[in-house]
């Protein structure tokens, strides 16, 4: 399967990938940089700081996948669990 064909979904192009990153970056750029022109009244005090949004946002996903990982070692069974247990 050549990944270059014409046919292939706009998503799977190199080149709409690249867009959509980049879309994807400056759409994040403006949401921070809109902290400089909008009064963020917070309720803790450090929630008012400049960039706690996304450093906040970055910071709980990056916990949520380190804790998904985790249970996915924890919970792990192997491929033929089922069936070893019916030759019992």
């Amino acid at each position: 399967m050549n990944p270059n064909r014409d046919d292939d979904s706009w998503l799977a192009r190199p080149s709409s990938i690249r867009l959509l990153w980049r879309i994807f970056w400056a759409v994040l750029a403006l949401t921070v940089a809109a902290h400089l022109f909008i009064d963020v009244k917070g309720y803790f005090g450090v929630d008012e700081w400049y960039g706690f949004g996304a450093a906040f946002g970055f910071l709980s996903c990056l916990i949520m996948v380190i804790v998904a990982k985790g249970l996915g070692l924890l919970l792990k069974r192997n491929q033929d669990y089922y069936q070893e247990q019916d030759h019992d």
